[in-house]
């Protein structure tokens, strides 16, 4: 048993290890690292402690500082550095790694271009006194350059990479952004137009108003599109620094946009003058506000830049939540109709009472949705019965917990728009009277029948079909599920089956829809070729209670009739959708 002195002392040794690996960890290795990370370097320092940088070439002196955002250049003309750029130039500098000292005394510093050197570079580094490097000629290989601090005598051997990043034109210093902002800042937008003045405000997120020269909502999907765009724009060309004069630029009586971002006392701004056009270049001349340099960008952001209210005001006609749509009436060419929700679908409930085709439905409502005027007529809802005194087409649309329904107004117009057919829009009781996509008076002109739901077999699980039983010029073919997909013939003879056609059998007759009814009581069957079917498909459970039985009979051009097995009535079909039914027999045995 040990003694209470042993065990202190063991107590001792195992606080004194743990405090040596706590050392160890948090202190001592990352020292090493850093110790590594240095090791051969041709200065100890860090990219992030450099806050200038002088390079000094041929007939020409760059001068970089860095600012709170990033860089900034100061020589040969003063604007925004590209961060990434400098970034790169400045690690490049003082990661440098000597490869060999190549003269520790030199004679001549002519014989390895540093006298005059082909440039000289200047680093201001926190806290220390600066660094100087005079950099000469490369290698006859090419793959080093000469090089010696201003205070040492000897000359080294860097890498070419140094020379590569000196070298670089100012152009690719210059940061080449038009507007740098936060877009998701951006609280207002100013638009100086040429006879125009136009204001947004941002109302909530994603969403936008007109406020100047008038209240209206703005289409969320113009101003999103310009801000993304303007946001994204480079400067293709850096065309003039300080130009005499700003008239061949079309800067002179410019189109201003001007950015509003943040609030209250950050509330700061941001400008950018637009002049002309220059098709050649394929870009706009611009110049930011406060500074004297003239660029060319792209044009599509000109193409971007809303330039009339009209552009700009939100051109949705009905807007809703489909999720909260409980009921629907059309009254149009085809007669009244009237749909209401049904769980996850939707049913017809006038002229008569019928399942509805949920995708049908669907497409209905959302071209309601997308309905986008392409034209304003007039502002006021009094204008609503001298354009649309008697509409061809009316949608009542109801949501739940709103009393009231939504009514869409539609009638034809004897305008166009872009050569097209154009059609008159109002909802009721509200303005404005619009123009729209005149087809929308073809796609909501929809009755029952358009709408209602053409499956032509009950609906049922293909996980449910134990087995089916097809049966073409009298020959009987029937197929028992072994598995979860393995299918088995067993009549005429067992043998074995090509799963996948068995499952293009069961697809085809869950994806049927007739395209009209041409005998509701199943009259002259011989008429249709159903006394004698060309093809009889049984599908079948598990117990053998029947799930679907279809009789398919003869086919005239693109239509082919058929009738259900527990039902007397005739449909036309598809031609194309009966053919993987009627090809089964010889392709599932295999």
């Amino acid at each position: 048993m040990m003694s209470g002195k042993t065990l202190v002392v063991l107590a001792l040794l195992v606080a004194g290890l743990g405090g040596f690996f706590y050392y160890d960890t948090y202190w001592l290795e990352p020292a090493r690292e850093k110790k590594d990370s240095v090791k051969g370097r041709l200065w100890e320092v860090e990219p992030k402690d450099v806050e200038s940088l002088t390079v000094k070439r041929k007939g020409e002196t760059v001068r970089i500082r860095r600012t709170d955002t990033g860089w900034e250049l100061l020589e040969p003309v003063k604007t925004r550095a590209d961060r990434g750029t400098v970034d790169g130039i400045v690690t490049t500098l003082v990661t440098a790694r000597v490869d060999r000292e190549v003269a520790a005394t030199p004679g001549k510093l002519d014989e390895f271009g540093l006298a005059p050197p082909e440039t000289e570079v200047t680093l201001e580094v926190k806290g220390r006194a600066p660094l100087a490097l005079l950099v000469g000629a490369k290698s006859p290989t090419g793959a080093w350059l000469f090089a010696k601090e201003s205070d040492k005598p000897a000359v080294v051997a860097l890498s070419e990479v140094v020379a590569r990043d000196l070298a670089k034109p100012v152009t690719e210093l210059r940061d080449r952004t038009v507007l740098a902002f936060d877009r998701k800042g951006v609280a207002q937008v100013d638009l100086q137009l040429p006879g125009e003045a136009l204001t947004l405000e941002s109302a909530e997120a994603g969403k936008w108003r007109l406020t100047k020269p008038r209240v209206l909502p703005a289409d969320p999907d113009v101003v999103a599109d310009f801000l993304e765009k303007l946001d994204g724009a480079k400067a293709k060309e850096f065309v003039e620094d300080a130009p005499r004069s700003l008239t061949p630029y079309g800067l002179d009586r410019p189109t201003t946009v001007t950015l509003w971002i943040g609030k209250d006392k950050e509330r700061a701004s941001r400008s950018l003058l637009f002049g002309r056009e220059d098709k050649g270049k394929k870009g706009v001349y611009v110049m930011r506000s406060g500074e004297p340099g003239v660029m060319l960008v792209g044009e599509e952001l000109w193409a971007a830049v809303p330039k009339t209210m009209g552009v700009l005001r939100d051109k949705v006609i009905l807007a809703y939540q489909y999720d909260k749509v409980s009921r629907v009436e059309l009254a149009g060419p085809r007669g009244p109709l009237t749909l209401e929700r049904d769980g996850i679908g939707w049913k017809i409930t006038a002229p008569e009472s019928l399942k509805a085709d949920t995708g049908a439905v669907n497409g209905v409502l959302w071209r309601i949705r997308d309905l986008r005027a392409s034209g304003f007529l007039a502002e006021d809802a009094a204008a609503i019965p001298r354009f649309l005194p008697k509409p061809e087409i009316t949608v009542k649309l109801w949501e739940e917990g709103i009393k009231e329904p939504r009514v869409l107004l539609l009638a034809a117009s004897r305008e166009t728009r872009g050569g097209q057919p154009a059609a008159l829009a109002a909802v009721e009781g509200r303005g404005p009277v619009v123009l729209v996509d005149g087809k929308v008076l073809d796609d909501l002109a929809r009755g029952a029948d358009d709408l209602r739901d053409k499956t032509l077999l009950p609906a049922f699980e293909m996980s449910d079909v134990k087995r089916a039983r097809v049966v073409s010029g009298g020959a009987p073919l029937v197929v028992d599920r072994k598995g979860e997909s393995d299918w088995q013939v067993v009549e005429p003879k067992r043998g074995g089956t090509k799963e996948r056609r068995v499952a293009d059998l069961l697809v085809s007759l869950k994806a049927l829809r007739w395209k009209s009814i041409v005998s509701p009581k199943g009259d002259d069957a011989a008429r249709f070729g159903l006394d004698k079917p060309e093809l009889e498909v049984t599908l079948l459970k598990a117990d053998g209670g029947e799930i679907a039985g279809l009789l398919v009979g003869k086919s005239e051009g693109p239509q082919t009739y058929v009738k259900l097995k527990t039902s007397p009535t005739v449909y036309a079909v598809d031609s194309t959708l009966i053919r993987d039914l009627q090809k089964a027999p010889g392709e599932i045995p295999g």
